[in-house]
């Protein structure tokens, strides 16, 4: 899960008292935490995407069908898949309601 944060340092201490553990990435643009099993990111501003609101992220093995799955379904494209670091693909839909759902391929 991604939450923009206006303050990533100030963030980074919350999130590192919650989650118990010190994060596993650090640098200007990006704060990551592994806890329990889960990924927990931090990006100051909302990031390029300008997000506004936290975005769950589901890991799925084919990033391209299930995002021909959705858009079927009724959903709207609206980051296509793109490398993030090592072998990991991110994409982004809104749903009818225009809630931001994200798709995670590790290849």
């Amino acid at each position: 899960m991604l939450h923009p944060v206006s303050d990533l340092t100030a963030a980074k201490e919350v999130y590192a008292a919650l989650l118990g553990v010190p994060p596993t990435t650090d640098s200007s643009y990006y704060v990551g935490f592994d806890a329990a099993g889960q990924h927990i990111g931090l990006v100051p501003g909302g990031g390029p995407q300008g997000m506004t609101s936290p975005v769950a992220y589901w890991h799925v093995p084919d990033i391209e069908v299930r995002l021909a799955e959705l858009s079927a379904a009724g959903a709207t494209v609206t980051e296509h898949p793109h490398n993030v670091g090592g072998d990991r693909l991110v994409a982004t839909v809104t749903d009818p309601d225009g809630n931001v759902l994200g798709l995670i391929q590790d290849r």
